[in-house]
């Protein structure tokens, strides 16, 4: 058994977390670049507990709140600029995946400034200090080494990937996510369902990525009968999806994502899908083809899956996902073919345990959304 697990994300979580455990942002430097987009921090109340956080320890900062959703290159350099013109010595990246993911790129940018038309080529091995706050349950980026940015001249979202983009600190308090809608709810739980799903199917899992994926797995999708109603989304449920999606995070900082994020990347792209919606749309018929080519294998994995979901069949799940995502788009053949085309072309469609080749995944674009 061979198994190399990382994890130098210190995880702090609950109610008022960021004001109670204070002092360790002390020994991150004086002052702090703080990203997050126009409202949402502000509205939300972290933007106000990171700051009187700071003040009370009498820490400088600067506020950058021009992250917009799914960040591209300019946004990513006008943060490592701001960081560089403010002299500040670490970053508190505030909301969903893209405020983290634009703070992760800064943080690095800031220290190994390269061209714009290198960017996505250079690894990058220093980063200054990261603290992630994240406001909605799905992304798990407070405990990952990517970030994701918006790349145009591929036309996808691409992956940069380096140890130095793990947080410092993760502060997890479910307060931040009440006001979040039930459709913002749900999409940000089936990609945290998808990170803990395509992790196990990663030719990178060990017994350790499996243990947890397995609890937010069940945890995610224990949550769905409730999101599926229209009561009132509890604090208790919230603080659940959160440490399910900080678990799936964990997941995919060592196994990766696969195939349904492969595909999701297009969808987003090109359609401005949300990205967790965007995996929902394919996710049913990836299982299916992976149950299919599993029935040759000595080792059956989609059953476990399902298990650990409470569910007996994929037919059951496509039911329960369908219902949370409601009516899907459609899109034409052409559109399909170069979807499944931009797939092959993601780094990650190599971690997926069964291979898949372009005829696969254009038939799981037709039979998803054709």
């Amino acid at each position: 058994m061979n198994i190399n697990f990382f994890m130098p994300t210190r995880i702090i979580m609950g109610e008022d977390c960021i004001y109670n455990n204070r002092a360790v942002l002390q020994s991150l430097g004086k002052k702090a670049l703080i990203m997050c987009g126009k409202n949402s921090a502000k509205n939300n109340g972290s933007l106000a507990d990171i700051v009187k956080a700071l003040e009370a320890n009498g820490q400088q900062y600067f506020l950058h709140d021009k992250v917009m959703s799914n960040p591209t290159l300019d946004c990513v350099y006008e943060a490592a600029e701001a960081i560089k013109r403010e002299g500040c010595d670490f970053v508190a990246a505030l909301g969903g995946g893209s405020p983290m993911d634009a703070s992760k790129a800064a943080a690095c940018l800031a220290l190994n400034w390269v061209d714009k038309s290198a960017f996505f080529g250079t690894s990058f091995n220093t980063a200054l200090p990261i603290v992630a706050v994240p406001t909605t349950a799905g992304t798990g980026s407070e405990v990952t080494p990517y970030a994701i940015i918006t790349n145009d001249q591929a036309q996808t979202k691409t992956n940069i990937g380096s140890p130095a983009l793990f947080p410092r600190y993760a502060f997890l308090d479910a307060k931040y996510m009440l006001g979040l809608s039930r459709e913002i709810t749900i999409n940000t739980a089936v990609d945290a369902l998808s990170h803990a799903v395509e992790g196990i199917l990663s030719v990178k899992a060990s017994p350790i990525t499996d243990t947890l994926a397995r609890e937010s797995i069940a945890v995610v999708s224990g949550s769905f009968p409730t999101l599926l109603g229209n009561g009132e989304i509890s604090l208790e449920l919230r603080q659940k999806l959160l440490y399910g999606a900080t678990l799936g995070g964990m997941v995919i900082a060592h196994t990766g994502t696969t195939a349904v994020h492969s595909i999701g990347y297009s969808l987003t792209y090109y359609n401005h899908i949300d990205h967790g919606r965007a995996n929902g749309l394919v996710f049913a018929e990836f299982l299916r083809v992976i149950e299919a080519k599993e029935k040759s294998s000595p080792i059956r994995r989609i059953p476990g899956i399902l298990s650990a979901m409470g569910l007996k069949s994929i037919d059951e799940f496509d039911k329960t996902l369908s219902s949370l995502i409601g009516k899907k788009e459609k899109f034409g053949l052409p559109e399909l073919e170069k979807y499944a085309e931009q797939a092959m072309q993601a780094k990650n469609i190599a971690n997926c345990i069964i291979k898949l080749d372009k005829g696969e995944l254009l038939e799981i674009l037709k039979k998803s959304i054709g």
